[in-house]
Protein backbone atom coordinates (compact mmCIF):
# COMPACT_ATOMS: atom_id res chain seq x y z
CA UNK A 1 0.00 0.00 0.00
CA UNK A 2 2.72 2.17 1.12
CA UNK A 3 4.42 1.88 -2.03
CA UNK A 4 1.00 2.43 -4.61
CA UNK A 5 0.88 5.75 -2.30
CA UNK A 6 4.38 6.95 -3.75
CA UNK A 7 3.85 6.35 -6.44
CA UNK A 8 0.72 7.85 -6.89
CA UNK A 9 2.39 10.90 -5.97
CA UNK A 10 5.10 11.11 -7.81
CA UNK A 11 2.76 11.08 -11.08
CA UNK A 12 3.37 13.94 -12.84
CA UNK A 13 0.88 16.95 -12.12
CA UNK A 14 0.64 17.51 -15.97
CA UNK A 15 -1.17 14.18 -15.85
CA UNK A 16 -4.43 16.04 -14.59
CA UNK A 17 -4.16 19.20 -16.59
CA UNK A 18 -7.33 20.84 -17.52
CA UNK A 19 -8.66 19.93 -20.38
CA UNK A 20 -9.00 22.08 -23.07
CA UNK A 21 -12.73 23.05 -23.98
CA UNK A 22 -14.17 21.89 -27.26
CA UNK A 23 -14.94 25.14 -29.43
CA UNK A 24 -16.78 25.80 -32.65
CA UNK A 25 -15.83 28.52 -34.85
CA UNK A 26 -19.51 29.68 -36.14
CA UNK A 27 -17.89 32.97 -37.68
CA UNK A 28 -14.56 33.96 -38.50
CA UNK A 29 -12.85 34.49 -35.28
CA UNK A 30 -15.99 33.83 -33.04
CA UNK A 31 -15.75 30.58 -31.10
CA UNK A 32 -18.44 28.71 -29.88
CA UNK A 33 -18.55 26.30 -26.84
CA UNK A 34 -21.98 24.74 -27.01
CA UNK A 35 -23.95 23.73 -23.82
CA UNK A 36 -26.14 20.70 -22.72
CA UNK A 37 -30.16 21.07 -22.69
CA UNK A 38 -29.55 20.01 -19.22
CA UNK A 39 -30.70 21.19 -15.41
CA UNK A 40 -27.59 22.33 -14.08
CA UNK A 41 -26.97 19.67 -11.37
CA UNK A 42 -24.36 17.97 -9.50
CA UNK A 43 -23.66 15.60 -12.32
CA UNK A 44 -23.00 18.39 -15.18
CA UNK A 45 -21.63 20.86 -12.62
CA UNK A 46 -23.58 23.39 -13.84
CA UNK A 47 -21.40 23.19 -17.14
CA UNK A 48 -24.61 24.02 -19.23
CA UNK A 49 -24.29 27.22 -20.88
CA UNK A 50 -22.66 28.42 -24.74
CA UNK A 51 -19.97 29.93 -23.92
CA UNK A 52 -16.64 31.04 -25.80
CA UNK A 53 -14.93 34.03 -27.13
CA UNK A 54 -13.50 36.60 -30.18
CA UNK A 55 -10.58 37.10 -31.39
CA UNK A 56 -9.50 40.45 -32.67
CA UNK A 57 -6.18 41.48 -34.63
CA UNK A 58 -5.26 42.62 -30.99
CA UNK A 59 -6.42 40.55 -28.45
CA UNK A 60 -9.49 38.44 -27.52
CA UNK A 61 -12.90 39.02 -25.62
CA UNK A 62 -14.19 36.14 -23.45
CA UNK A 63 -18.52 36.02 -23.66
CA UNK A 64 -19.14 34.11 -20.39
CA UNK A 65 -16.81 31.80 -18.42
CA UNK A 66 -18.92 28.74 -17.90
CA UNK A 67 -20.71 26.89 -14.87
CA UNK A 68 -17.53 26.13 -12.92
CA UNK A 69 -13.95 27.19 -12.58
CA UNK A 70 -12.58 23.77 -14.30
CA UNK A 71 -14.83 24.70 -17.19
CA UNK A 72 -13.21 28.22 -17.21
CA UNK A 73 -9.72 26.80 -17.08
CA UNK A 74 -10.42 24.09 -19.64
CA UNK A 75 -12.01 27.55 -21.88
CA UNK A 76 -8.96 29.55 -21.10
CA UNK A 77 -6.73 26.71 -22.48
CA UNK A 78 -9.43 26.63 -25.75
CA UNK A 79 -7.87 30.13 -26.12
CA UNK A 80 -4.72 29.43 -25.71
CA UNK A 81 -4.59 26.44 -28.28
CA UNK A 82 -6.42 28.80 -30.34
CA UNK A 83 -4.75 31.92 -30.84
CA UNK A 84 -1.43 33.49 -28.91
CA UNK A 85 -3.33 37.14 -28.54
CA UNK A 86 -4.19 37.95 -24.90
CA UNK A 87 -7.27 38.23 -23.66
CA UNK A 88 -8.46 41.99 -22.75
CA UNK A 89 -11.73 41.49 -21.64
CA UNK A 90 -13.97 39.16 -19.89
CA UNK A 91 -17.73 39.84 -20.67
CA UNK A 92 -20.61 38.40 -18.16
CA UNK A 93 -23.84 38.34 -19.77
CA UNK A 94 -26.00 38.18 -16.64
CA UNK A 95 -25.40 37.07 -13.41
CA UNK A 96 -26.67 33.36 -13.73
CA UNK A 97 -24.29 30.30 -12.15
CA UNK A 98 -23.66 28.71 -15.49
CA UNK A 99 -22.46 31.94 -17.26
CA UNK A 100 -20.00 33.25 -13.96
CA UNK A 101 -18.72 30.36 -12.54
CA UNK A 102 -15.58 30.21 -14.51
CA UNK A 103 -14.37 33.63 -13.84
CA UNK A 104 -11.50 32.93 -11.45
CA UNK A 105 -9.54 31.47 -14.78
CA UNK A 106 -9.19 34.48 -16.11
CA UNK A 107 -8.73 36.77 -13.08
CA UNK A 108 -4.66 36.66 -13.17
CA UNK A 109 -4.73 37.14 -16.74
CA UNK A 110 -4.62 41.14 -16.83
CA UNK A 111 -8.00 41.27 -18.62
CA UNK A 112 -10.67 43.79 -17.63
CA UNK A 113 -14.15 42.41 -16.77
CA UNK A 114 -17.45 43.96 -18.42
CA UNK A 115 -20.62 43.85 -17.20
CA UNK A 116 -24.09 45.23 -17.08
CA UNK A 117 -24.40 48.73 -14.62
CA UNK A 118 -26.58 46.13 -12.28
CA UNK A 119 -24.52 43.35 -12.43
CA UNK A 120 -22.34 43.89 -9.36
CA UNK A 121 -25.03 44.62 -7.24
CA UNK A 122 -26.96 41.39 -8.49
CA UNK A 123 -23.12 39.49 -7.60
CA UNK A 124 -23.44 40.93 -4.35
CA UNK A 125 -27.25 40.06 -3.63
CA UNK A 126 -26.50 36.60 -4.24
CA UNK A 127 -22.95 35.75 -3.95
CA UNK A 128 -23.77 34.40 -0.29
CA UNK A 129 -26.55 32.37 -1.49
CA UNK A 130 -24.45 31.06 -4.21
CA UNK A 131 -21.20 30.15 -2.29
CA UNK A 132 -23.93 28.22 0.42
CA UNK A 133 -26.01 26.04 -2.31
CA UNK A 134 -22.79 26.06 -4.66
CA UNK A 135 -21.54 22.38 -2.81
CA UNK A 136 -25.09 21.41 -2.56
CA UNK A 137 -26.53 22.08 -6.01
CA UNK A 138 -23.70 21.45 -8.41
CA UNK A 139 -21.51 19.30 -6.66
CA UNK A 140 -18.43 22.20 -6.34
CA UNK A 141 -17.19 24.27 -3.73
CA UNK A 142 -16.62 28.16 -4.43
CA UNK A 143 -14.89 30.79 -2.72
CA UNK A 144 -15.59 34.56 -3.25
CA UNK A 145 -13.11 34.88 -5.43
CA UNK A 146 -14.56 33.11 -8.17
CA UNK A 147 -17.41 35.64 -8.24
CA UNK A 148 -15.76 38.43 -10.16
CA UNK A 149 -17.64 41.65 -10.17
CA UNK A 150 -16.66 44.01 -13.54
CA UNK A 151 -14.39 46.45 -13.55
CA UNK A 152 -16.41 47.98 -16.32
CA UNK A 153 -19.68 48.65 -16.06
CA UNK A 154 -22.03 49.38 -19.20
CA UNK A 155 -25.17 51.70 -18.70
CA UNK A 156 -26.49 52.19 -22.28
CA UNK A 157 -24.00 50.66 -24.88
CA UNK A 158 -20.25 50.64 -25.02
CA UNK A 159 -17.65 49.58 -27.76
CA UNK A 160 -14.83 47.73 -26.96
CA UNK A 161 -12.12 47.61 -29.35
CA UNK A 162 -9.90 44.53 -29.60
CA UNK A 163 -8.27 45.67 -32.30
CA UNK A 164 -9.84 45.77 -36.20
CA UNK A 165 -12.37 44.28 -34.87
CA UNK A 166 -14.85 46.60 -32.25
CA UNK A 167 -17.36 44.92 -30.14
CA UNK A 168 -20.90 46.61 -29.02
CA UNK A 169 -22.09 46.03 -26.25
CA UNK A 170 -25.87 46.81 -25.10
CA UNK A 171 -27.05 46.79 -21.24
CA UNK A 172 -30.60 45.51 -21.79
CA UNK A 173 -33.88 47.18 -19.45
CA UNK A 174 -34.92 44.31 -17.17
CA UNK A 175 -35.92 41.10 -19.31
CA UNK A 176 -34.39 37.34 -18.52
CA UNK A 177 -32.22 39.53 -15.67
CA UNK A 178 -32.40 42.92 -14.69
CA UNK A 179 -28.92 42.70 -15.72
CA UNK A 180 -28.69 41.16 -19.43
CA UNK A 181 -26.18 42.58 -21.65
CA UNK A 182 -25.61 41.37 -25.71
CA UNK A 183 -22.58 41.28 -28.05
CA UNK A 184 -22.46 42.60 -31.41
CA UNK A 185 -20.05 41.99 -33.82
CA UNK A 186 -20.24 44.15 -37.37
CA UNK A 187 -17.54 42.66 -39.02
CA UNK A 188 -19.24 39.50 -39.11
CA UNK A 189 -22.87 40.66 -38.65
CA UNK A 190 -22.98 38.36 -35.66
CA UNK A 191 -25.50 39.02 -32.56
CA UNK A 192 -24.84 37.21 -29.41
CA UNK A 193 -27.48 37.47 -26.98
CA UNK A 194 -26.42 34.71 -24.28
CA UNK A 195 -30.29 34.12 -22.44
CA UNK A 196 -32.26 36.95 -23.86
CA UNK A 197 -32.58 34.02 -26.50
CA UNK A 198 -33.37 29.92 -25.66
CA UNK A 199 -33.75 27.60 -28.37
CA UNK A 200 -35.58 24.20 -27.34
CA UNK A 201 -34.50 24.73 -23.80
CA UNK A 202 -37.66 26.89 -21.52
CA UNK A 203 -36.93 30.46 -21.17
CA UNK A 204 -36.87 31.35 -17.72
CA UNK A 205 -37.80 34.21 -16.70
CA UNK A 206 -35.65 36.16 -13.75
CA UNK A 207 -36.44 39.90 -14.53
CA UNK A 208 -39.40 41.12 -16.26
CA UNK A 209 -42.00 39.11 -18.49
CA UNK A 210 -43.17 42.33 -20.32
CA UNK A 211 -39.31 43.79 -20.74
CA UNK A 212 -38.32 40.51 -22.17
CA UNK A 213 -41.43 40.63 -24.85
CA UNK A 214 -40.49 44.36 -25.54
CA UNK A 215 -36.68 43.90 -25.65
CA UNK A 216 -37.73 40.76 -28.68
CA UNK A 217 -40.15 43.20 -30.52
CA UNK A 218 -37.22 45.83 -30.90
CA UNK A 219 -34.54 42.84 -31.58
CA UNK A 220 -37.16 41.47 -33.83
CA UNK A 221 -36.92 44.44 -36.17
CA UNK A 222 -33.10 43.94 -36.80
CA UNK A 223 -31.20 41.48 -38.81
CA UNK A 224 -28.26 39.44 -37.96
CA UNK A 225 -26.43 37.18 -40.47
CA UNK A 226 -25.38 35.00 -36.87
CA UNK A 227 -27.27 34.62 -33.50
CA UNK A 228 -25.66 33.02 -30.42
CA UNK A 229 -28.43 32.27 -27.82
CA UNK A 230 -27.28 31.31 -24.19
CA UNK A 231 -29.08 27.85 -24.42
CA UNK A 232 -29.48 26.14 -28.07
CA UNK A 233 -28.08 25.19 -31.48
CA UNK A 234 -26.72 28.50 -33.44
CA UNK A 235 -29.32 30.68 -35.52
CA UNK A 236 -28.79 31.41 -38.86
CA UNK A 237 -32.48 32.26 -39.88
CA UNK A 238 -33.26 35.41 -37.72
CA UNK A 239 -35.51 36.21 -36.29
CA UNK A 240 -37.58 33.07 -37.96
CA UNK A 241 -36.02 30.82 -34.67
CA UNK A 242 -36.76 33.55 -31.66
CA UNK A 243 -40.59 33.07 -32.05
CA UNK A 244 -41.33 30.13 -30.56
CA UNK A 245 -39.57 31.86 -27.40
CA UNK A 246 -41.82 34.83 -28.26
CA UNK A 247 -45.19 32.94 -28.71
CA UNK A 248 -44.45 31.41 -25.07
CA UNK A 249 -43.68 34.44 -23.10
CA UNK A 250 -46.62 36.45 -25.00
CA UNK A 251 -49.32 32.98 -23.88
CA UNK A 252 -48.03 33.74 -20.46
CA UNK A 253 -48.44 37.22 -20.27
CA UNK A 254 -52.39 37.01 -22.11
CA UNK A 255 -53.14 34.18 -19.68
CA UNK A 256 -51.63 35.13 -16.42
CA UNK A 257 -53.71 39.09 -17.34
CA UNK A 258 -56.71 36.94 -17.98
CA UNK A 259 -56.51 35.05 -14.80
CA UNK A 260 -55.65 37.81 -12.50
CA UNK A 261 -58.81 39.62 -13.95
CA UNK A 262 -60.47 36.85 -13.30
CA UNK A 263 -59.57 36.45 -9.49
CA UNK A 264 -57.56 33.19 -10.28
CA UNK A 265 -55.69 33.06 -7.32
CA UNK A 266 -51.79 32.09 -8.24
CA UNK A 267 -51.51 28.25 -6.74
CA UNK A 268 -54.75 27.47 -8.94
CA UNK A 269 -53.14 29.90 -12.31
CA UNK A 270 -49.77 27.50 -12.39
CA UNK A 271 -51.58 24.30 -12.89
CA UNK A 272 -53.45 25.94 -16.51
CA UNK A 273 -51.40 28.40 -17.51
CA UNK A 274 -49.29 27.85 -20.50
CA UNK A 275 -49.32 23.89 -20.57
CA UNK A 276 -50.11 23.19 -24.22
CA UNK A 277 -46.32 24.62 -24.54
CA UNK A 278 -45.26 21.48 -22.31
CA UNK A 279 -44.41 18.86 -25.45
CA UNK A 280 -42.92 22.03 -27.04
CA UNK A 281 -40.14 22.69 -24.70
CA UNK A 282 -37.23 20.69 -23.10
CA UNK A 283 -37.11 21.45 -19.22
CA UNK A 284 -40.51 22.43 -19.08
CA UNK A 285 -40.71 20.91 -15.40
CA UNK A 286 -37.89 22.50 -14.34
CA UNK A 287 -38.92 25.90 -15.32
CA UNK A 288 -42.40 26.31 -16.04
CA UNK A 289 -43.95 26.92 -12.39
CA UNK A 290 -41.48 29.38 -11.55
CA UNK A 291 -41.91 31.72 -14.92
CA UNK A 292 -45.74 31.91 -14.13
CA UNK A 293 -44.70 32.39 -10.34
CA UNK A 294 -42.08 35.14 -11.37
CA UNK A 295 -44.72 36.51 -14.35
CA UNK A 296 -48.09 36.83 -11.68
CA UNK A 297 -46.08 38.62 -9.35
CA UNK A 298 -45.09 41.54 -12.00
CA UNK A 299 -48.50 41.31 -13.61
CA UNK A 300 -50.94 41.44 -10.61
CA UNK A 301 -49.90 45.36 -9.52
CA UNK A 302 -50.04 46.45 -13.26
CA UNK A 303 -52.02 49.67 -13.84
Amino acid sequence: MKTTLVFLLLIPQALFATPVLSVNQVAPGIYVHWGVQEFSDTKNHGAIANIGFIVGDRCVAVVDTGGNPEQGRALKNAIEKTTDKPICYVINTHVHPDHIYGNSAFKNSGAKFVGHEKLAHAMSARGDYYLQKAPELLGIALTSKDIIPPDIAVNDTLDLDLGGRTLKLTAHPPAHTDNDLSVYDPQTDTMWLSDLLFIEHLPSIDGSLKGWLAELEKLEAKSYKTVIPGHGHLVNDWPKSMRPEQEYLGALLVEIRAAIKKGIFLEDAVKTIGLPFKNHWKLFDEFHRKNVTKAYAELEWED
